[in-house]
Formats: structure tokens, sequence, C-alpha cells
């Protein structure tokens, strides 16, 4: 947590986020007079794809660069331990932009209706979400050389994601529609966005990021032993 909030890393993760989003919020809310919130939630959801990997590249990448991950791997501490430590504290500043970005809901409420409860399920699958791209991420930190190389290989693998959801749509194979939609985070999320908990998609998104960090784990195990 330190090392996001003395260096510019958190600050610039939020900032972008909270610019980014507000200028989505006067475009799809305020300039139309509108009260969708579902739909301005499931538009910034895409701010996770652009931005985790902001928060991911240096975690494990820049101790690599920097030869600190041999006294890390060496220490008295678990690698289950070092990287739930790591991608807890990401998950935290992620959680911090999106609590901020409750203040768009209020903006809603003052002026029309908000209903918590399908909110509250929006929120759900927008942070579920953010917690599977950070994720997904971080092991992409544990298999680069440098945070450059890291966030180039974080980004490259989301927009694979996103391209797996529209691909869905395109193929003519029925199975293979299917196995994209599966692994699709954008069709699981949209239980969510019509104020549905999706325990299903809790599941899988749970799951998701699970596998990720069992695969950084075993990354990291092996470089020890290199």
């Amino acid at each position: 947590m330190k090392g996001y909030f003395l260096t510019p890393t958190g600050y610039v993760f939020i900032g972008v986020f909270l610019l980014v989003s507000s200028v989505l919020f006067y475009l799809e809310i305020l300039s139309r007079r509108s009260g969708d919130l579902p739909s301005f939630i499931a538009s910034i959801g895409y701010l996770w794809m652009l931005l985790s990997p902001v928060l991911t590249m240096r975690l494990l990448a820049e101790e690599k660069q920097k030869k600190t991950d041999q006294l890390l791997l060496t220490s008295p501490v678990s690698l289950p331990g070092i990287v739930i430590g790591k991608y807890l504290a990401a998950v935290s500043v992620l959680l911090t932009a999106a609590v901020l970005s409750l203040l768009y809901a209020g903006i809603v409420a003052a002026y029309g209706r908000v209903y918590p409860l399908e909110l509250a399920a929006n929120m759900t699958g927008f942070i579920l979400q953010g917690c599977c791209f950070a994720a997904l991420d971080l092991y992409c930190s544990s298999r680069a050389e440098t945070p450059a190389s890291a966030a180039a290989m974080a980004l490259g693998a989301n927009f694979l994601l996103w391209i797996l959801d529209l691909a869905s749509d395109a193929v003519q194979a029925d199975w293979l529609a299917e196995a994209f939609q599966f692994f699709s985070l954008y069709r699981r999320n949209e239980p969510f966005l019509m104020g549905q908990i999706s325990y299903a998609g809790i599941l899988f998104d749970l799951s998701f990021a699970a596998g990720c960090l069992i695969l950084t784990v075993y990354r990291l195990d092996r470089r020890r032993y290199q």
C-alpha cells in the first residue's frame, strides 16, 4: 500500500479513472438527463481493462528488474503470502476508485431516483470484474522482465478477453461461441448490470482470480528454484 501512495502510481490510477469516468458520466447521464446508472457502470467497466496494468506492472516485474526478487524469494514469507499481499494491495487501490465512483450515483439520486438493491448488484459485478483483471495482470507481471513489458503483456491479455467477447457473436460454430462466452468476463457481468445477483457469476469471477493467483505462485516457485 505504501508503494502505491509514496509513488505516483496510486494517484495516477485513481486520477485517470475519475477523469475518464467523469467524462463518460457527463456524456451518458448529465447531457442526456438520464438516470441509467447500469449502462454507465457497464461503460466504466472497460476502464479496468485499460487501467489495471498500471496497478500491477511494477508488483513483480520491477522486483525482477532491480534484482530484489532474490531477496524476496529467500525471505521467510510463503510464496502464496507474497502473491496475496501484492494482490490485495492492488485490489485496495481498485476498491478506492470503485467507492469514489459512488459519487456519481449520489448525483443521480439528488435529482432522480436510484434503486439501492439494483445499484448494489451493479457494483458487485463491477468490482468482481476489476478483481479478475487485477489477478490476470499480476500473473502477466510475474512473467515479464520489466514493468513496461508487464504493462504491454497485461494490456494484450485484457484485450484478448475483450476480443473473445466480440468473437462469440461472429463465429459460426455454436460450440466455439459458447466456449468464448463461458470465459468472457463481460458476459458474466451482464446479470449484475440487470440488477440480479448471479451466484454462478460470482463463483466464476472468484475462480478466475484464484486460478490466476495460483499460476502466479507457480511461476514464482519455478523462478525460486532456477
